[in-house]
């Protein structure tokens, strides 16, 4: 099937915009929506087929709360591996959106996964994880084509995040992401807007052998 030009500029911009969000409207998503969304992540590409993405949705509020105490235990740490100027910005940067965005889901990778009877991850079994990551990526597009934010949460010790979330043990945490409106929208990153890091050339370093 090919795209025409109208679709391919939407998607152009849908990239753009795209976008971490940490601040977010406290308004609960639809049931529905939130159904769509994962449905929109099952079609990630995955190797071998495998499937390997597992989502908990994260509702009790005690577990809300200790992957909360989880996040502030690692983002000091964070800080603390900053100085001067840097660990002035990092102080003041909003991170996560733990306790405003109504709907929150933690990404695992099944590494025991029978499905896909180990087809082309034998050299590189990393590629498990991968899949999961593509999936994140699916939902955070279907998320934003729907006008709900994705903020990615990685300051978290994963370990503990798993334990505290009472996963098999074969599960790897991926990814812990809060979904819901935002309270702004910009096509700039947040981190550029703020002084962090702007974006550089480097996405476009090419070796040619």
């Amino acid at each position: 099937m090919r795209f025409d030009d109208a679709f391919r500029a939407e998607f152009d911009t849908l990239l753009r915009w795209r976008r971490d969000v940490r601040h977010f409207s406290t308004e609960p998503l639809p049931p529905p929506l939130v159904e769509d969304l994962l449905d929109a992540a099952c079609l990630a590409p995955s190797v071998g087929n495998a499937q390997p993405w597992r989502f908990v949705s994260v509702e009790s509020p005690d577990r809300r709360a200790t992957i909360g105490a989880n996040f502030e235990a690692a983002n000091q740490v964070a800080l603390s591996g900053y100085s001067g100027e840097k660990a002035q910005i990092y102080a003041t940067l909003k991170l996560a959106g733990l306790r405003e965005a109504p709907q929150q889901f933690a990404v695992f990778c099944d590494e025991t996964t029978a499905q896909g009877a180990g087809l082309g991850r034998a050299t590189m079994p990393e590629t498990l994880r991968y899949s999961a990551v593509l999936a994140v990526h699916t939902l955070w597009l279907a998320a934003r084509a729907r006008g709900v934010g994705v903020g990615w949460v990685s300051i978290l010790d994963p370990v503990a995040a798993a334990a505290s979330l009472e996963v098999p043990p074969s599960w790897r945490l991926v990814a812990y992401l809060c979904l819901g409106y935002p309270l702004a929208e910009s096509e700039t990153p947040e981190l550029e807007r703020l002084g962090w890091q702007s974006r550089t050339s480097a996405c476009r370093a090419v070796l040619h052998r």
